[in-house]
């Protein structure tokens, strides 16, 4: 079973108030994060995790914010010798439309997904706005989206986790490595909520649950569990991925 390599490549950024990554604390704090495409290397299949912005905002600003570079879609696979007719499979952490805008334009791709996902998509709740179908209709279309509602292998040494905290039909993917089992979260969250300041620790709090989730108690469940999984944890939106090349380094 090979070892992979992850290179997180920014294709996105959001700019909003730091409490809709940290439930209950921090509110009124601006705070920008980035949206990545995660490329899984590993002498197999060329798999991407998400698929980031379509049209995503460049700016001095939003690249200091975040300490690394912003890149479209097309510019950032480039760096890996790689077009979007090359990726083989997509496995989305979740459908909204901040991790799928450019699913369309891999057209060879197959693509996984918890059915969950694609069920809001097509009818979302009026209070989960994120939720667009307009970027799955294409490969939807194709025949490219393969629904996983269970906890599956996807490749060797690659494995999808339902992990319903942030959206119903959340997925995290375990990933072999040289230097043990990485996590990308199935989540949206940053480091700060596996890793909580010393006044959250002090209200017996050992994680902090996504800002925006199904149920925030078993949120705090399943990141805990994820947490005690993972060598290597990946939360979905923590900057400081965003200057790193190659996770393990």
């Amino acid at each position: 079973m090979a070892d992979y390599t992850i290179h997180p490549i920014v294709m996105g950024t959001k700019i909003f108030d730091k409490g809709m990554m940290t439930y209950q604390h921090d509110y009124g704090v601006p705070y920008t994060i980035p949206i990545y495409a995660w490329l899984l290397q590993g002498g197999g299949p060329r798999i991407l995790v998400d698929t980031g912005e379509m049209m995503p905002i460049v700016s001095p600003d939003r690249e200091k914010n975040i300490g690394g570079k912003i890149y479209t879609f097309e510019e950032g696979l480039a760096r890996y010798e790689l077009a979007p007719g090359d990726i083989d499979i997509i496995i989305h952490t979740h459908l909204h439309n901040d991790h799928c805008e450019n699913d369309e334009k891999c057209e060879n791709a197959t693509i996984y997904v918890h059915p969950a996902e694609l069920e809001h998509a097509h009818n979302p709740h009026p209070l989960d706005f994120r939720y667009m179908d307009d970027y799955i209709l294409e490969p939807e279309q194709r025949g490219q989206f393969k629904t996983v509602d269970k906890d599956t292998e996807i490749a060797s040494g690659v494995r999808m986790v339902h992990t319903p905290a942030h959206t119903e039909g959340g997925m995290s993917v375990f990933i072999k490595t040289a230097q043990g089992t990485a996590v990308i979260t199935g989540f949206c969250v940053i480091t700060e909520n596996f890793f909580p300041p010393k006044q959250i620790q002090a209200l017996d709090m050992d994680v902090i649950p996504p800002g925006t989730s199904v149920n925030p108690a078993q949120a705090y469940d399943i990141m805990l569990n994820v947490k005690r999984a993972a060598d290597i944890l990946l939360p979905l939106h923590e900057p400081r991925f965003a200057s790193a090349g190659s996770i393990p380094e």
